[in-house]
């Protein structure tokens, strides 16, 4: 029964806001009431510099991280695994302590992954990093790494549990970000460093 309980501590620990915790340390100004509004790395460097993103997005990766690593810890089943990353994702959509008005998750999903497999972490990161010194968008980097996640996660992962979390998060996180989808489409996507 004790394995259970890692999907709640997954959801818990993705409640914990980055953005809006470094904002306050800092003294900045709430990430949810300034910019685009979205509580996450992207945000908190057009406004707080490259410190506070750094350490917002270091926060973001820990969560995810920790969060899978307490339910490897606690459970060697494969959907149970799944079922925490998908929760701590879910926890920094919805956050319980900060008025369920969370961030998009890209930096979250990346740190549950890297938690679950840092091959498939790995590769998502360097699919960001390379799409966004290509394009200079942060979206379209989040976007692609997560239309090839699944993919990554069958290679490294096989398990289906793991499949059908990172196809659930992936069409969640292109929910959220439907607004840069539009604006990516219409060429009024901000770039990154702009």
């Amino acid at each position: 029964m004790v394995e259970y309980s890692a999907i709640l501590i997954g959801y818990l620990l993705g409640s914990i806001s980055s953005a809006v915790v470094v904002a306050r340390v800092l003294h900045l100004q709430d990430p949810r009431e300034v910019g685009s509004g979205n509580p996450g790395a992207t945000n908190v460097l057009r406004y707080g510099g490259k410190g506070a993103a750094i350490a917002t997005l270091l926060g973001d990766l820990l969560k995810g991280v920790v969060a899978v690593l307490i339910a490897r810890e606690l459970s060697a089943q494969p959907w149970i695994i799944s079922a925490t990353m998908l929760t701590v994702f879910l926890g920094h959509l919805f956050p319980v302590f900060f008025g369920f008005k969370g961030g998009k998750g890209v930096a979250t999903a990346l740190g549950a992954f890297l938690g679950a497999n840092p091959w498939v972490g790995g590769a998502l990161a360097l699919t960001w990093v390379v799409v966004a010194i290509v394009s200079r968008y942060s979206s379209l980097s989040a976007l692609v790494a997560t239309a090839l996640s699944p993919i990554y996660v069958w290679y490294w992962l096989g398990d289906p549990a793991y499949v059908v979390g990172s196809i659930a998060m992936g069409a969640i996180l292109f929910w959220r970000h439907r607004g840069n989808i539009k604006r990516l489409l219409d060429g009024s996507e901000s770039k990154i460093g702009k």
